[in-house]
């Protein structure tokens, strides 16, 4: 059973996360903080449906955390539940300070920093190191040796990541006046050996420090070189005889039984290289749903949506689906095109590539920089088909298409 008031935390259009239907048992005696944006386009009545709808304008702000507070105290809430990455620190102090269960700050450090995270997990991770500093970071170069990737502790989206593969970059990235800031904001980066190997994300719910269901996609490319590339960044499900499908499974559940794990059931995003000596290295894990397309992808594949078994488990409800299917339903994919230079002209016409559903994210005449971050994307394309190779080529179709059709105007 539910307590009897819950204060949650999520900035997500409800037309997208309808946390109303969601939630539907406990939405009368749920507090919702969230942003103006998200009540847009639904039914005016959605608001007071909640016990309480607070909104506050930056999101991002320290004062989000004090209304949060504010609002859990008046209503005497009984759990505090969040939907995004953005949350989970923010979450778990709420709790420590209101003495509520759920993930505690400990656990939330171990899925948010990835120095905590890395030196936690018992499974192999890059060789690392704490960059407080140039000497670090030069010091480091010494004893890995070039490329290294130097990225924020607890940063999302690749966002701040950089790719120094040769002394250029170090050259560019020291004199980007980010790292002279580092001593004043200590504990703010890191830097790890760069692993060339195929990249793939792992996706599911866990109960009770283990994994209750997942599935393994492979991505196209890292996501931070994407990025850099300012080119595609696609998923494809793995398909349920790739052996590298059970491996993937078997590492997840692995780096779950080391890290501690939240005390109720929410869902996971995990990334980790395969490289040729073929045992999968950690890049990251996450207590949340991954970003881009991935829920989508995985409701079409197993019937669940992670994102609302992830709000249900935290919020004591029972999960839809308690164990791990066998193979995809049905094998899919997306993929995200980012933002070009100039003014966007999209395709005049539909997708012809058979099992594809596009979504276009910027409107025609807007004029665009390139990618502001690796899912930062002008349109994106779910792709079905009968198999695993169906599904990669048609994206490669749709991709060709894209290309071909798509203008960006100076």
């Amino acid at each position: 059973m539910s307590p009897q008031r819950i204060l949650l935390l999520s900035r997500k259009p409800l037309i997208e996360r309808p946390l109303h239907e969601w939630l539907a048992e406990v939405v009368t005696d749920t507090v919702l903080i969230t942003v103006p944006g998200a009540l847009a386009d639904v039914g005016a009545d959605v608001p007071g449906r909640f016990r309480d709808c607070r909104t506050v304008t930056d999101y991002q702000s320290w004062f989000t955390e004090w209304t949060a507070e504010c609002a859990a105290r008046e209503h005497r809430v009984g759990l505090v539940a969040s939907s995004s990455e953005d949350d989970v620190l923010r979450s778990a102090r709420l709790r420590d300070r209101l003495g509520l269960p759920g993930q505690t700050m400990a656990s939330a450090l171990a899925y948010r920093d990835k120095l905590i995270m890395k030196n936690t997990a018992g499974v192999q991770v890059p060789r690392l190191r704490a960059i407080d500093g140039p000497t670090d970071l030069i010091e480091f170069i010494e004893e890995v040796a070039l490329p290294v990737v130097v990225k924020p502790r607890r940063g999302s989206a690749s966002i701040g990541v950089r790719i120094l593969r040769d002394e250029a970059d170090v050259t560019a990235f020291l004199t980007a006046g980010e790292l002279p800031a580092a001593p004043q904001r200590s504990g703010r980066w890191i830097a790890e050996e760069y692993i060339d190997g195929d990249f793939f994300h792992v996706d599911g719910v866990i109960a009770d420090a283990a994994v209750v269901h997942c599935w393994p996609s492979q991505y196209n490319s890292g996501n931070a070189e994407a990025a850099q590339r300012e080119s595609e960044l696609s998923s494809v499900l793995l398909a349920a005889d790739d052996p590298r499908t059970i491996l993937l499974q078997r590492f997840a559940a692995d780096v779950h039984r080391t890290l501690p794990t939240p005390s109720f059931p929410t869902s996971f995003h995990l990334e980790a290289w395969i490289p040729a000596h073929g045992r999968p290295v950690l890049c990251e894990v996450a207590s949340r749903t991954g970003g881009a397309l991935i829920a989508r992808t995985y409701r079409e594949a197993f019937g669940v949506h992670l994102s609302r078994e992830n709000l249900r488990g935290q919020c004591g409800l029972g999960l839809e689906l308690r164990h791990q299917p066998t193979a995809p339903r049905r094998q899919g994919g997306w993929v995200l095109f980012p933002p070009g230079h100039g003014r966007f002209e999209p395709p005049t016409g539909a997708c012809p590539v058979p099992g594809t559903e596009i979504e276009l994210h910027m409107p025609a005449g807007t004029f665009a920089h390139g990618p502001e971050f690796a899912a930062h994307s002008a349109a994106a394309v779910e792709v079905h088909a009968d198999t695993a190779e169906q599904v990669r080529e048609r994206i490669r179709e749709t991709t060709r298409w894209w290309s071909e059709e798509v203008r960006w105007v100076n």
